[in-house]
């Protein structure tokens, strides 16, 4: 009992101490230069070595001292959260085996070994997902797993294509591998990114898994699961320098920004509202990774980490605090109730849209600007200032409906702050979300990157988010006081709303086409012509033989006579 008490704080100190020592080696690995890696050889075969692999550079290990930094808060957080939970040892232990998958993932520069920790990813986000027991839970597990699945194949399919090279240490030979010899490779690993990170068309699965307890979520969203996609490209990266298939990859990631930020703007759930945040910051992630900024990529992937966790642990306060109630519209008024945890949804929401000077604003303004620098087409361009727009709208939209405006749940007496437990793992990635961002803005880039715009592309991304929030907060005003508005253009609200039909063809449409192709093999087959030349029809023909062997040995005068006639007629024929 006094094990299950404190079990929260022995995992915050274990993983805190281990996120402190990743993050000093860290520094010093920066600083020397040096990399060092650790191999086990399991078995060889001809001339290739099944190796175990384990790569200790600056990248890795300032990955992973966020990971282990985040996963410290959240299981403090998750000592309160998960509380009154019957099977809070089984929670507990799940998410350290999830902890432990990502860091197996992050630690490997070698395709075989890498397995260890991307399929331990996916079986362990099944078991997180389906944690509560219900049956939304239990379809929300299956579309998480069956679409990670996709991504696990393509990996074994790349382990059989890169025996070819004589070692699946990609690290290595990431510069060597051509677009004349290798663009099936490429294009194996660019789609299991593209489905861990749930770029279109995998996004259904991101807001689907929100069935997960809210600890899992701001864990998951923030630097484990979906991120495990756009670091396997950080690290594949000098592969697609010059490779054709960097310009698809724009258009996908620009696409599924744009689709999850207008899908943000319709939805009133509001886990899912921050998971299609993620949805879009995941796409301006990989689309400027295509663009062959790795650095910034890996940059806007750790600044983004700190606001959302702690924007997934608002929320889950929020939810706790309101009667467990996720509709935005059943809140509103919460300031006035809740400061310190709505100060700490203000801080991350700022973050997110790129307010001056906290986390977000060092990554995402520098990614936009180069971006708005390079050689991209049109489409992507006007898909860039879009994304960014309706960020800040759905921004705004949240805040209007959860944070401010009338309070909605007057009935509920408990709404407040939650305990201390809940508010200091908050306070921790609060002051992290407002100063880190500079910090690794230091750290990463010694030297300035040389932006070079006119005054007009400059300003785009301030006139930008100037208009998209306020679009987003006069829609905010129509909405309260002409609700019925949205039913003049039905057709393309709920196109807008439902991620352009992807859950619905992720699901319904899938099983439907199986559904239907096993009932015409099973008419077809099982119950048709297997039936007619397998079992039953192999039954009346070995009945009829053995009615004619068994007439044949009824000692019947009658039959041996035609026998021997017909033999007598048999070598007749044959001496003439």
């Amino acid at each position: 009992m006094v094990w299950k008490i404190y079990i929260h704080k022995v995992s915050m100190l274990s993983l805190g101490l281990g996120s402190l020592v990743c993050g000093l080696t860290s520094f010093m690995k920066i600083s020397s230069g040096v990399t060092n890696v650790i191999e086990w050889e399991m078995m060889s075969l001809n001339s290739s070595s099944v190796v175990f692999v384990l790569i200790f550079d600056w990248i890795s290990l300032l990955f992973l001292c966020f990971v282990l930094a985040i996963s410290s808060s959240v299981m403090f957080y998750s000592g309160s959260y998960m509380s009154n939970d019957n099977y809070l040892f089984r929670f507990m232990y799940l998410v350290l085996l999830f902890v432990f998958s990502m860091s197996m993932m992050v630690l490997s520069p070698n395709l075989i070994s890498i397995l260890l920790g991307w399929d331990g990813l996916g079986l362990v986000s099944y078991a997180l997902v389906i944690f509560y027991q219900n049956e939304k839970s239990a379809n929300a597990g299956m579309l998480t797993i069956l679409s990670n699945r996709v991504g696990d194949i393509a990996i074994l399919l790349s382990i059989g294509l890169m025996a070819g090279l004589g070692s699946w240490n990609f690290i290595y030979y990431s510069y060597y591998i051509s677009d004349e010899n290798w663009i099936l490779l490429k294009g194996l690993i660019m789609l299991s990114a593209m489905t861990k990170s749930a770029q279109i068309p995998f996004s259904a699965w991101l807001p689907a898994a929100m069935a997960a307890p809210t600890p899992v979520s701001a864990l998951v969203h923030s630097s484990t699961l979906v991120t495990a996609g756009v670091y396997l490209m950080i690290r594949f990266s000098s592969a697609l320098e010059g490779s054709s298939i960097q310009t698809f990859l724009l258009i996908i990631s620009c696409l599924t920004m744009f689709m999850a930020g207008l899908g943000a703007n319709f939805e009133y759930d509001l886990k899912k509202i921050i998971a299609l945040s993620t949805l879009s910051q995941l796409g301006v992630m990989l689309s400027i990774l295509s663009l062959g900024y790795p650095d910034l990529s890996f940059f806007h992937l750790l600044s983004h980490a700190l606001f959302k966790a702690l924007l997934f642990m608002c929320a889950g306060v929020i939810i706790h605090s309101v009667g467990n109630y996720q509709d935005i519209r059943c809140m509103g008024g919460l300031v006035k109730f809740m400061p310190l945890t709505v100060s700490f949804m203000s801080v991350a929401n700022l973050a997110l849209c790129g307010f001056p000077f906290l986390a977000g604003f060092y990554s995402k303004d520098m990614i936009l600007e180069v971006a708005f620098m390079s050689w991209i087409n049109l489409v992507s361009l006007f898909l860039y200032i879009f994304a960014t727009g309706l960020t800040v709208s759905y921004t705004l939209r949240l805040i209007y409906y959860s944070l401010s405006g009338s309070f909605n749940l007057g009935s509920l007496s408990n709404v407040g702050d939650e305990d201390q437990i809940m508010s200091n793992s908050m306070i921790v990635l609060g002051f992290s979300a407002v100063i880190m961002g500079s910090v690794l803005s230091w750290v990463i880039f010694p030297e300035p990157y040389m932006i070079c715009l006119n005054l007009f592309m400059k300003n785009v991304v301030l006139m930008v988010t100037f208009i998209g929030g306020t679009v987003g907060y006069l829609f905010n005003l129509l909405t309260v006081s002409y609700g019925l508005k949205a039913l003049f253009n039905y057709n393309s609200v709920v196109m807008s709303g439902s991620m352009w039909f992807m859950p619905f063809l992720s699901t319904k449409k899938v099983s439907e086409f199986s559904l239907k192709g096993g009932m015409f093999f099973d008419k077809l087959g099982d119950k048709g012509w297997f039936e007619y030349f397998g079992g039953q029809g192999l039954y009346y023909l070995f009945s009829k033989l053995f009615f004619i062997l068994n007439s044949l040995q009824m000692n019947s005068i009658k039959v041996f006579m035609k026998i021997f006639m017909v033999g007598v007629v048999i070598i007749l024929f044959t001496v003439l």
